[in-house]
């Protein structure tokens, strides 16, 4: 890991600490700042703001779980390593749930998920008329505020069973592709 990977994690960290007690509304920039023992300088060498820090943390655990997919790894392994992921940071993914601001993580997860399966789809069909667009967006909108009701009700299924639960409910038209690599 490079130094730039470090002070981001040491960021991102100092972040998840505050989130224990505050909701992310309530923390500014200083806050976080002043928890890692950084400057205002650095934050902003290595984040936008600080929606920016709690997405590129997203994306840390979207690389170790989903994204696996085809790398030895299919979806519902794929999911469950999220969930989990998920499940150790508990309350900094429920506060980021919580934000609704424009950068937030709800619209962020949807984002890259839609890209990811996207991705994936395109490569197996070549292109994505309207109706799998359709059908990808409307599963896409349906898994991420499942995701959010799961994180902000306590997590109470466990891992698998969440899992189980959204590949249940994708498509068919989309489960021929996505299930198998």
């Amino acid at each position: 890991m490079n130094q730039q990977e470090e002070t981001k994690y040491k960021i991102a960290n100092a972040m998840k600490e505050l989130m224990q007690t505050q909701s992310l509304a309530h923390i500014h920039v200083k806050d976080v700042v002043d928890h890692a023992h950084l400057t205002r300088q650095t934050f902003y060498r290595c984040f936008k703001d600080k929606y920016d820090c709690v997405n590129w943390y997203f994306e840390r655990v979207a690389e170790m779980s989903f994204k696996q997919l085809g790398k030895g790894v299919d979806l519902r392994e794929g999911l469950i390593r999220k969930f989990r992921l998920l499940r150790k940071d508990q309350r900094f993914f429920y506060e980021a749930f919580m934000a609704d601001d424009q950068n937030s993580l709800f619209q962020y997860d949807y984002d890259c998920i839609y890209e990811f399966y996207s991705s994936i789809l395109i490569q197996k069909i070549g292109v994505l008329d309207e109706k799998m667009s359709f059908l990808l967006r409307m599963y896409c909108k349906g898994s991420i505020d499942m995701t959010f009701e799961w994180v902000k009700n306590g997590m109470k299924l466990s891992e698998s069973e969440f899992a189980d639960l959204l590949i249940a409910a994708m498509p068919l038209e989309l489960q021929k592709y996505l299930l198998t690599f």
